[in-house]
């Protein structure tokens, strides 16, 4: 299990945009793929089969501990294959 923390930021983000907080721990714990990011942030990225498949990305800080979650998006520049 992977220990992290949401920013305030990040909380305000599952508000606006009616992500679910189990759909986050998801995405962290069982990802599609990462990327790493030249700024140090990692970003995990992974589909929701509730949300009609679309691609949620988690934008981690991981030099803090526990790794805090910048911010939460769907990624609308991801596509699932045809």
């Amino acid at each position: 299990m992977i220990e992290y923390q949401l920013s305030e930021h990040a909380y305000e983000m599952l508000r606006e945009r009616n992500i679910r907080e189990t759909w986050v721990k998801l995405v962290m714990e069982d990802p599609e793929r990462q990327e790493m990011k030249e700024d140090g942030t990692v970003h995990y990225i992974r589909a929701i089969e509730e949300y009609e498949g679309r691609y949620l990305r988690v934008v981690v800080n991981p030099d803090v501990k526990p790794q805090r979650i910048v911010t939460v998006f769907f990624d609308r520049r991801i596509r699932r294959s045809q």
